[in-house]
């Protein structure tokens, strides 16, 4: 009664006030979906009067439904459809050299400054057009790593045992396929497995061995029975989820052909095993069968099974299968409780094993984990032994897991008065005198051009070219790994600094250098971001030594300005200025780390989760925990679409 007589009132005043008043009376989900609705039909009025017509005027002339299409891009479907996920990046890429002043074309007719800003903020509309879904779910292969880990917590094997398989496809992460080749090499170590772990014949079996299938099966006990009871307790482990028996019906034909070719049942029990080493179910994280026709599925969504959220929050975390703890609150249907989640993902996090969140993901993000690789000019720089790679990647390593065992502010990434080192790296710091010994061990730092990933050695090497720094590089990477900017690439036909004139440039600094590469009017919009940032850190040399002066000689100048009129002087000004763009560091690391936890690019809804999620993380003082906690408990990492659970072959992890 009462909700009448406001309703009534609510229609004696002005339309707009009343809609507040309203979505007030209604339940949280009620405004939400308002709110949603009224954004996307904000976002399709902007497409339709404003986005449209650019495109049409400034676009379509070279890239439409027309061969030959200029790069490759097709803007005629996009503009039909511009919120499906197909077209999530071209808008973003075309965004991005619209921004830059790359497109359109020189010679071409050009939009003015004010539509050219109207297209990069469509970008922020674009989100509201998708409807609600987790996205694509992908089943993913095992990483090599998170192989040779299951192997171990599985078998106590060393993880080495995995060694010879062949390196993932770096970029877009793990192709989902399996081909004859890959098998090969899987069942090859499938045989090595089963060598280390059963017994010669005639010797009694390994405590493995017993552990796995039990005492052997008495002359009076079915074997099939027997067989069949092992299988699945083998498959439950393997499988990291309960076995379905369509599931043990194969392992038991495998069972089956072992004892027609008059294997005895333990070796037939072997042969069974290795069935499993190389099965997809295994080789794969996959989500239990039957769990379509659970309620909810008549959207084409429903929530991921615990066991398959087990899997996905151990191999995030851990990069191993689920321990006896997961697996029981799986198996208690309690795990997808957010509170449950929570508390597991914390006791995660505090065990050393999530050491393999920074292998796996920080390593990745903050572009080291190719150090050991990375070619240096020997000559210059004979420091960078070994020894030098590895003492490198451990001080960003502990640095990292410092972030989360302490669950700091995400922004002490970027600003910060400690480090890690030992006797090698301390070194590049000047620190050789006081910092003794191969251990790695917390030092505070006084030098505020120090302190951060932007300041370490690792992160400074990986960003620079064999022989010299590269302010280009490394303004790339301060753009897009700390602030999540995407920078368009360099056009094909535009020279590299090393091809210049060598007598014009002989006597100029590289500061001076790039300046004269910028007089390209192709060039000029984007280094104009990049170089200051890039000659921000320009007195590291290229393992990242500070110096005044050059390898010429010359003095060097890390003074600048960004395009948004902040001056700087060196590292020191840069990072707090960085620093103070708390909230673009922080959503960069977030879609980082959840596109890494799906699998998969982040596209259409996963851009709203992403916006609930800020809030949450700027309430509690964006802290790294906080971060990781809303990644593992939102929607898309929680759900997935019913009609795609046989997975995607193209999508796979990325930071």
């Amino acid at each position: 009664m009462a909700g009448a007589v406001a309703i009534r009132l609510i229609s004696k005043v002005p339309v707009s006030l009343g809609l507040l008043l309203i979505l007030g009376l209604a339940s949280p989900s009620q405004a939400m979906a308002a709110d949603h609705e009224a954004l996307k039909a904000d976002a399709e009025q902007f497409f339709r009067g404003k986005v449209t017509p650019f495109v049409t005027t400034y676009c379509l002339p070279c890239h439409q439904n027309r061969r030959p299409t200029r790069a490759g891009v097709n803007f005629s479907p996009a503009l039909k459809a511009p919120g499906h996920a197909a077209f999530t990046e071209q808008w973003k890429k075309g965004a991005a050299r619209v921004k830059a002043h790359d497109m359109p074309p020189q010679g071409a007719a050009q939009p003015g400054e004010a539509d050219r800003q109207m297209f990069v903020d469509w970008l922020a509309k674009l989100k509201y057009l998708s409807p609600k879904g987790p996205g694509r779910f992908v089943i993913r292969r095992l990483t090599k790593t998170e192989y040779g880990n299951t192997l171990r917590d599985l078998f106590g094997v060393e993880p080495s045992i995995a060694d010879g398989l062949p390196d993932e496809v770096s970029g877009e992460g793990y192709l989902n396929s399996l081909s004859p080749l890959q098998l090969e090499h899987y069942l090859t170590v499938a045989d090595k497995v089963l060598r280390r772990i059963v017994a010669p014949d005639g010797a009694p079996p390994t405590a493995v061995q017993k552990r796995l299938f039990g005492e052997p099966a008495s002359p009076k006990a079915a074997p099939r029975t027997a067989a069949r009871n092992v299988a699945r307790s083998l498959a439950r482990k393997a499988y990291r989820r309960p076995p379905t028996e369509a599931e043990l019906d194969v392992l038991m034909a495998t069972f089956d052909l072992g004892t027609r070719n008059n294997l005895a049942y333990a070796q037939a029990l072997h042969l069974m095993l290795k069935a499993i080493l190389v099965s997809p179910q295994f080789l794969f994280i996959t989500p239990a069968r039957g769990a379509e026709t659970e309620a909810g599925s008549s959207t084409g969504i429903i929530p991921l099974d615990d066991h398959q959220l087990a899997s996905r929050l151990s191999y995030l975390l851990w990069a191993t299968m689920p321990d006896e703890e997961l697996m029981a609150l799986a198996e208690s249907g309690k795990l997808h409780e957010p509170a449950e989640l929570k508390a597991q993902a914390k006791r995660l996090l505090d065990d050393r094993r999530s050491r393999a969140l920074f292998d796996g993901f920080g390593a990745q993000w903050l572009s080291v984990g190719g150090l050991k690789r990375q070619v240096f000019d020997s000559a210059m720089f004979p420091q960078m032994t070994a020894a030098m790679r590895q003492a490198m990647y451990d001080e960003v390593r502990l640095f990292f897991e410092s972030i989360v065992r302490e669950d700091k502010s995400v922004i002490g990434f970027v600003n910060s008065d400690y480090t890690y080192l030992n006797e090698t790296v301390a070194a590049i710091y000047g620190f050789e005198k006081t910092v003794k010994g191969p251990e790695m061990r917390r030092v505070r730092l006084s030098d505020g051009n120090r302190g951060g990933v932007l300041g370490m050695p690792g992160v400074l090497a990986a960003t620079s070219f064999p022989n010299r720094t590269s302010p280009v590089k490394r303004g790339v990477w301060v753009l897009e790994q700390v602030l999540g900017d995407h920078v368009p690439a360099a056009p094909p036909d535009v020279p590299a600094l090393d091809k210049q004139d060598q007598a014009t440039v002989a006597n100029l600094t590289l500061r001076q250098r790039t300046e004269l590469h910028r007089t390209n009017p192709v060039c000029a919009n984007c280094h104009q971001i990049l170089d200051p940032i890039g000659f921000g850190l320009e007195k590291f040399d290229a393992i990242g030594r500070w110096r005044d002066r050059d390898s010429n000689g010359q003095p060097i100048d890390s003074a600048g300005e960004l395009p948004d009129g902040h001056r700087f002087s060196g590292p020191r000004d840069l990072k707090v200025i960085i620093a103070a763009r708390t909230g673009n560091v922080t959503r960069n690391l977030l879609e980082r780390l959840m596109a890494y936890a799906l699998g998969r690019k982040l596209e259409g809804y996963d851009e709203i989760v992403v916006d609930d999620l800020m809030e949450e993380i700027a309430a509690d003082g964006y802290r790294m925990r906080s971060l990781i906690y809303g990644v593992i408990t939102s929607y898309p990492f929680t759900h997935r679409r019913v009609e795609e659970s046989g997975g995607s072959n193209e999508q796979t992890r990325k930071n």
